[in-house]
Order: C-alpha cells, then structure tokens, then sequence
C-alpha cells in the first residue's frame, strides 16, 4: 500500500525541478518585455541549470517516464526557444522590423523540430549517447551568453548587432536540426580511462569561468556549438587523408 506514494514523491523531484526551468523562462520573457537584457539572460542560464538538474535527478532516481519527457519539452520549448528568440529578436532583430522577427520564428521553429525529434528518437530506442543535432539548451546559452559578453566585456555597435543576430541565429537554428553528433555528458561513462584528463580539463575550465564569467561562458558555449561541425569535418578530412585498404593476398601470394 506504500509503494505507489514513495513512487509519486520520488517523481515529484524531476518534475519540480523541470517546472524551475518552465519558471525561468518566463521570468527572462518578462524581462525581455521590460527591456533587462541581462537579467532575462541569466534566466536562462538558470533555466539551463534546472534543466541539467531534472535530467540528472530523474536517472539518479529512476523515475524517467513518458510524461516527464513530454513536460520537459514543453518546458524547453518556451525556456530555450520562445525566451531567446525574443531576447534576440528584443536585442538585435527589432531594427530590421519583418525579416528579424522571421529569424526569430526560424529559431523557435527548429528548436520545436529539434525537441519532437529527440522524443521520437528516446521513445522508439533509438536515441544515442551523442545528440543528433545541437541541443536547444546549448543554443539558447550562445544567446544569453552573447548579450551578457555585450553588456560586460565589449559592447558591440548598433550597425553590428543586426547582422551579427541574423547570422547566429539562423546558424543556430540550422545547427539543431542538422544531423552534426554532439557529445554527452552521459559517454563520459564508457571511456574510464580518461576519466583524469576530463577531471583535469574541467577544472581548468571551471578556474576559468570563475575568473571571468562573463566572457568565458560565452566561449564555452559557442565552443560547444562548434564542436559538433568540427568533428565532423576532421572525419571527413581524416577519411579523405586515410590509407587505402590493404589489397589482398591470395593463396599463390599474388595481390588480387
């Protein structure tokens, strides 16, 4: 008779820390209407935070289930697709009236797409340790983290800000409904052996964010954005460079 109570309260926990996320994002919304660009960034910093937690907490516990997938993405749909397509659009897009607020729906559009694929994907088995396409909550942190580098480190002109904005963001947008493979923290798993060097490349990472978050943060996620059409074009220089097969030998020791 207990047993179904300690299940509710356990998934109690994921979906708490995912209605954080759906908070967040609202909040940086408001934020956005009200012209704080920097508060309505860092919202979605902590958006990013509690969406990692959810995630985290539900395969800690065991409790992953079909509704807390499906509420999650509702929740990253309006936290990282609604919340920095306007920000973006707020901050840089406003000036070219029509085209920008097409560039914004782009971004949402395929932040929606990105998020319906990844379910399909975890409900049919087939969604892998790394992510097809650049996760919206890395793209959504590229946003924020550009109009905090704006307002703490270099303030960029208002001729700047347009194209710069046009340009990420549909960049981003292309990014998460590309087939680029982006790596997860959850492979860290299988490769035991590098585990120390992670260990040692996240603590450098760490000093450094902490030194200088506001350009350091931007730099880590714009690196991460990178990463997935990075490797793809070292594999594809690497099959380009690589050695031809081995011809075989038959028995009479002649080459076929």
């Amino acid at each position: 008779m207990k047993q179904p109570k300690k299940r509710r309260v356990v998934y109690l926990i994921p979906n708490l820390l995912t209605t954080g996320n759906l908070f967040s994002g609202l909040a940086s919304i408001l934020f956005v209407f009200g012209g704080d660009y920097g508060p309505a960034a860092i919202a979605i910093l902590v958006a990013i935070v509690f969406d990692v937690l959810d995630g985290t907490s539900a395969r800690l516990m065991k409790s992953t289930s079909d509704f807390g997938l499906q509420y999650d993405s509702l929740a990253d749909v309006v936290a990282f697709g609604v919340a920095p397509g306007l920000l973006m659009y707020s901050w840089a897009l406003s000036g070219p009236k029509m085209l920008g607020a097409a560039v914004m729906f782009a971004f949402v559009a395929c932040g929606a797409l990105r998020l319906a694929r990844h379910n399909v994907l975890a409900t049919t088995g087939g969604d892998g340790k790394p992510f097809t396409g650049l996760p919206i909550p890395g793209a959504a942190g590229v946003m924020a983290t550009l109009v905090i580098f704006d307002h703490h480190v270099a303030p960029l002109g208002e001729q700047v800000k347009p194209i710069l904005g046009i340009v990420l963001t549909l960049g981003l947008a292309f990014l998460m409904v590309s087939t680029f493979r982006y790596r997860s923290l959850k492979e860290l798993k299988t490769q035991e052996h590098h585990h120390f060097n992670y260990l040692v490349y996240a603590v450098l990472i760490l000093m450094a964010v902490l030194a200088y978050p506001q350009a350091m943060l931007f730099v880590v996620f714009a690196a991460y954005a990178l990463s997935g059409v990075l490797e793809q074009g070292w594999k594809l220089v690497a099959g380009m460079m690589g050695k031809k097969p081995a011809e075989e030998v038959g028995p009479d020791g002649l080459h076929k």
